[in-house]
């Protein structure tokens, strides 16, 4: 949504997303329920729908767009500014040692670039560009958990993986999404990406989840993984409205703009 609207007009729309969300699509219901005219209704739906939020129907609306999995080469070419900020902001939460886990994705590997010359560490990851770009690395220890390779995102997934990270306790666990919801959790596009998310994010003392804004108003996804409570979120979203949902389930907020 965009930072400009007017304060009520935000507010409606959020309310909008939660009753679309719970199955009320019909324009006709939802301005009995604002009290509004359902022409209002009509052109606050068509705001969402432009943001991706929503997709409009005959009559109505669903929650979230059919969603369209981005292979790693597109990603990498996306909000790379935006992921630069949250990875590099992301590194000042990786403790001096101790064992991390750092999950597959474009916005992960900006995080891996300050990883480094990082003595005393011990760096746990599914995504095979970032176990390439830790390789060289000797001051660090560098674990590869194994599994089968998800084919748009590079990153292991399976039974392997999740033994490997079963072995372990980490400190702290950094999370890529597809999407994100501060009930839900992490969405993905495959239930093996979202176990193995939901495995890291329960051996983990700290769970961070890095974010651009773009995750955070993204639609219906096929899998989801429950987080633990308390935990980060790093993004760069700007309108308050959209991060106060997360404050108010429980999030630590770290917004990159106010870096």
């Amino acid at each position: 949504m965009e930072s400009n609207l007017h304060r009520g007009t935000r507010e409606r729309h959020e309310r909008l997303l939660t009753l679309i969300q719970s199955g009320h699509t019909s324009v006709h219901v939802l301005a009995k329920e604002f009290g509004v005219s359902s022409s209002t209704v009509r052109r606050d739906l068509a705001r969402l729908n432009e943001t991706g939020a929503i997709t409009r129907t005959y009559g109505g609306a669903t929650f979230g767009m059919p969603f369209r999995e981005r292979d790693l080469r597109e990603r990498l070419t996306v909000e790379v500014q935006a992921k630069a900020a949250i990875g590099r902001v992301a590194a000042k939460l990786v403790p001096d040692r101790g064992i991390i886990f750092v999950d597959a994705g474009s916005t992960c590997g900006q995080l891996a670039e300050h990883l480094t010359g990082r003595a005393g560490l011990t760096v746990l990851t599914r995504g095979m560009e970032i176990a390439a770009q830790l390789a060289g690395s000797a001051e660090l220890e560098l674990v590869i958990i194994g599994g089968g390779v998800a084919r748009k995102s590079h990153g292991l997934v399976g039974p392997l993986a999740e033994l490997a990270l079963q072995r372990y306790m980490v400190d702290v666990a950094f999370l890529g999404v597809d999407a994100l919801d501060p009930v839900n959790g992490v969405g993905e596009p495959t239930l093996s990406e979202a176990y193995v998310k939901e495995q890291a994010a329960l051996r983990a003392r700290k769970v961070v989840v890095l974010a651009d804004a773009t995750k955070l108003t993204r639609g219906t996804m096929p899998a989801w993984a429950p987080l633990p409570h308390g935990w980060t979120l790093i993004t760069n979203e700007r309108d308050q409205t959209v991060l106060d949902r997360y404050r108010s389930c429980g999030v630590e907020v770290i917004n990159t703009l106010s870096d």
